[in-house]
Formats: C-alpha cells, structure tokens, sequence
C-alpha cells in the first residue's frame, strides 16, 4: 500500500520547511535550496516564482512527499528533476550518466577561451575545430557548440548507457557525436583539431567518492580511471588529444585538486606537449591542467 501524502494540501510554506527538516536530517549538503527545487519542479515554476508563493495562501500538491523521500535517500536532485544546469544549459540526465558538476564549468570556459583567441587571431571566417573526448551527457560539447557559432565540434562517447543523453542534449547543437573510444575515434581529423578538452575518469581504483549521491549513483565507468592510481584513461585521453591536434593547438584535462602534479608530469613526460598549466577553478582548487601540442 502507497502511503498517504501528509504534505498534500497543507500550506505550501509549511510544507517546505518541514522538507528541509527532512533532508537536512538526511545530511543532504543543501536541504533549504533542494525543498525549495523540488517544489517548484512539482509545481512547473521557476525557484523566483516559487518563493512569491511561499508567502501567499498556495497549498501543496500531491506528489511532493515522494520526491522528498527520493531525496532523502540520497537520489540526485537532478536525476529527480530530470534536468542538470551547465551554464546557460538544462541538460537532460538520469541513470546511466555522469551528472555534470559546477566545477567543469571553469574547463570548458578555457577551451571557450582558447577557441575565442583563434578566432580574433584567424579572422571570424576561419573554420575552427574543437573535440570533446568522453563527452557523457555532452555537456562541454554542448556548451562550446551553443556558445561559439561556426566552430565545428566534435564529441565521442564510449558507454552504451551515457551515448542516448549525449545525443538528446546534443541534438540541434549542429556538434557532431560518436559512439566509440576516444582512443582511436576520429582519426580523419588526426592532426587537424584546434582545441581538445576532456573530463575523463580519473578515481584510484582504491579510492571511494567522497558524496553519497556520486558513490551510488553515478555509473563507475564514468568515475575510476583504471589502475591503482586512476591514471589510465588521463593518459589515454592525452595520446588521442597528441594525434588529434594540429601542431600548437591546445589540450584541457580536467582532474582532482591533488592530481595536478600527476596531470602536469603525465604531459611534460610524453614529449608532446610545451607550455604546460595548471589551472584553478571558482573555488582556488587545481581542476585542470593544459598544454599545447608540440
């Protein structure tokens, strides 16, 4: 038997505050904002609209208790909703997929950043070339795709599960996705890419993800890199980002904040890379590193 909606028809305020007291309780990092999502994605209105709400006579609808349950369970607020924000992108998510996080926002801007450079350099009529290795719900793609007009993009995705969001998201972008391994995809564009960015997997194969909702819920394929360091699928994103870019053309690997060292030895060490970077994200932590192809 279903059990009843005890929120179902009280005022719609009182019905979000008791929310937060139930996620919190949960430990879910932000129980006030995610009350406040649940509803409004209940309701099909914007978290602004909600909050006009949440002062007048609006009653709760049914419904609301068992998206709170889901999140107190520690299910992702986006898996719930349907929708992971990147940007100025909602990209449709669910099982399967890696959930795109804040902190890729800051990586992809670099690529954003090198690409808008050429551009300005070349002449807005030159044709440029981006690549994204291990796209998942082909966030970044989608991003450089949507935010750079003209520029050709790329993305290839190796899981049967994460390929299908990456195709919805990516649809009407005009990027260009693949469904095979990044070491050995699109080799008619060896030697022809401007600006290669990647998110590989790259968790020790001993390691455990620090937040409930990625430990069991985001698919493994997406989050251990192989080998006990988790390093394998960096160095491979690395070789197919060598074969892929013309000579100058830049590579941005996103990592953990105490990978840098590894990430930065990783390039220096192949010999195909100069001007190696570290780069940080919003929060001061080294999220990626860059270089450009030798």
């Amino acid at each position: 038997m279903t059990s009843p909606d005890l929120s179902a028809g009280v005022p719609l305020a009182d019905a979000v505050k008791s929310a937060t007291a139930v996620l919190a309780a949960a430990g879910v990092p932000s129980p006030a904002v995610d009350a406040q999502l649940l509803a409004a994605h209940l309701l099909q209105v914007s978290r602004g609209e909600l909050a006009a709400m949440l002062f007048g006579t609006a009653v709760t609808p049914s419904g609301y208790d068992d998206l709170i349950a889901r999140r107190e369970a520690r299910e992702p607020l986006q898996h719930i909703t349907g929708v992971a924000y990147f940007r100025h992108l909602g990209l449709a998510v669910g099982k399967g997929v890696f959930v795109p996080r804040p902190e890729t926002e800051s990586v992809v801007q670099l690529a954003i950043d090198e690409l808008t450079r050429l551009r300005q350099e070349r002449g807005d009529a030159a044709e440029l070339l981006a690549v994204d290795l291990g796209t998942g719900s082909g966030a970044m793609a989608a991003a450089l795709a949507t935010e750079l007009p003209g520029v050709r993009v790329h993305a290839v995705e190796l899981s049967d599960e994460a390929f299908p969001w990456a195709a919805r998201n990516l649809a009407g972008t005009g990027a260009t996705l693949v469904h095979g391994d990044m070491r050995d995809a699109l080799g008619e564009l060896d030697g022809t890419v401007d600006v290669v960015v990647s998110n590989p997997p790259y968790i020790p194969a001993d390691a455990i993800p620090r937040d409930i909702e990625v430990r069991l819920h985001d698919p493994h394929m997406a989050l251990y890199g192989g080998g006990a360091d988790g390093m394998e699928m960096p160095a491979a994103a690395a070789a197919a980002a060598a074969r892929l870019l013309r000579r100058g053309g830049r590579f941005v690997m996103e990592h953990a904040e105490v990978q840098a060292e590894q990430m930065a030895a990783l390039l220096t060490g192949s010999g195909d890379w100069d001007d190696v970077r570290t780069h940080l994200d919003l929060t001061g932590r080294d999220r990626a590193t860059s270089g450009c192809r030798r």
